[in-house]
């Protein structure tokens, strides 16, 4: 078990499987608002499902309305249950904040392995089972 502080951007208490990447996602044109699936051609994470999953990426890139697919992805049932970041750019935190989908940032990315059970509590301990 691993214990990591991270800094809150939207607090929340929830636990699960991390889906892991150490590419930029831009959520406008790479993922699928209505799947969850990551559509970013070349992406690592092309082909890939955000639902359900601990989204752990090291920031957002691309256009605002990146923000509002995050928004879809939560409305439609397919978004992820929480996002760790390294960097917390505005992008991502807007889109979390108006989701209410857990996020902290600040953390170190290179930790957590896509499979890896994950926990984040509301202080922005994540603890990486």
């Amino acid at each position: 078990m691993k214990k990591l502080k991270g800094k809150v951007v939207y607090p929340g208490h929830v636990k699960g499987e991390a889906l892991v990447t150490d590419e930029p996602i831009g959520f406008y044109g790479g993922v699928d608002a209505k799947t969850g699936v990551v559509t970013q051609k070349g992406h690592p994470l092309e082909g890939v499902s955000v639902k359900d999953k601990i989204l752990v990426f090291p920031l957002g890139v691309g256009s605002t309305v990146g923000s509002y697919i995050l928004f879809r992805l939560k409305k439609n049932g397919v978004g992820p249950k929480g996002i760790i970041v390294r960097e917390a750019e505005p992008i991502i935190a807007v889109g979390a904040i108006i989701s209410e989908v857990p996020m902290v940032y600040n953390i170190d990315i290179n930790k957590i392995n896509t499979g890896d059970t994950v926990e984040i509590l509301n202080d922005g301990q994540v603890i990486v089972y």
